[in-house]
């Protein structure tokens, strides 16, 4: 990915990503990104994003001078989420949200928060919402309460549970007489590992290019683990799955609004079918574009919208 200009941008409008990256601030905020610091060819400084150390300094950084998130890290090997991209969808899912209940002490149900928690701590950090994280790996559980633990405020604030049962993304995590706001949710968008890795691939080559000897370093790195890149049947059956078993939850608004980003164009009119079908009373698309890269929000309710 080249460095993103404000030109090239095209995020929410409180989106505080939409100027360029202040590289000097951000290394002042965490100076272990001063050794990820290269020249752009218009001489600007940026880093180079085919190097996922650099990336996830990057990261640290941003999270550390916008958020307030000191701490930030994760294993090598898990998923590195694009901070501007995130944050778009919370500001999405807050004007949502805002458009049905105004000022509202939002509760928000993260599924599969993967190792870097990022959804509940930006969140959290930008409108103080009381957020639950849930994930199918203990292991990943754990590196967020370690990040949560350097961070007083947003561990009074997150709570983690594990879902025990892998075929369930609402059923033994949301407890009985719970309510939620909305859920959030990045699927997995591969069907198997052998297609994360052709996309990871795809990846590294694409943020490579113009480089003299383009590496396959990043590869792993870039993908993901299992349970955050890739599940039998990708992104689509898991979203199905995740539409059947939200009817479960809709009595007594247990959570009110489901929401999902949808990477796929494709995905969305058999998804937006089915929801309708299992009997939502509103489904939107929300759509989100960071560059060129262009992505959406499935958003459905079985409750009727005033």
């Amino acid at each position: 990915m080249p460095q993103i200009t404000a030109r090239m941008k095209k995020l929410h409008l409180r989106n505080i990503h939409n100027q360029e990256y202040d590289f000097p601030q951000l290394i002042k905020a965490s100076p272990d990104l001063a050794h990820y610091i290269t020249k752009a060819p218009s001489s600007q400084q940026t880093i180079d994003f085919a190097n996922p150390s650099a990336v996830k300094a990057l990261n640290s950084a941003l999270l550390e001078q916008h958020y307030g998130v000191t701490g930030w890290d994760i294993p090598d090997g898990a998923l590195c989420p694009p901070i501007p991209g995130r944050v778009d969808y919370i500001h999405y899912i807050a004007d949502l949200l805002d458009s049905v209940e105004p000022d509202k002490n939002v509760r928000m149900l993260d599924i599969g928060t993967g190792a870097n928690g990022i959804y509940p701590l930006l969140a959290s950090s930008v409108y103080d919402w009381e957020c639950v994280a849930t994930d199918i790996s203990e292991a990943s559980l754990d590196n967020v309460a370690k990040v949560l633990k350097s961070n007083a405020t947003l561990e009074s604030r997150i709570s983690l549970r594990l879902q025990r049962d892998k075929h369930k993304m609402f059923e033994g995590v949301v407890l009985p007489q719970e309510q939620f706001d909305v859920s959030v949710c990045n699927p997995p968008f591969h069907a198997s590992a052998e297609d994360a890795m052709r996309g990871s691939q795809r990846k590294v080559t694409n943020l490579s290019k113009g480089k003299a000897e383009p590496t396959s370093e990043p590869l792993l790195n870039f993908g993901g683990m299992e349970n955050e890149l890739w599940c039998n049947g990708g992104e689509a059956l898991f979203l199905k799955k995740m539409i059947k078993e939200s009817k479960q939850f809709a009595s007594q608004i247990r959570i009110r609004w489901f929401t999902s980003l949808v990477s796929k164009a494709e995905n969305v009119k058999p998804l937006t079918k089915l929801a309708n079908k299992a009997g939502a009373k509103d489904v939107q698309i929300i759509e989100m574009t960071q560059g060129k890269k262009q992505t959406r929000i499935l958003a459905w309710t079985f409750h009727p919208i005033d």
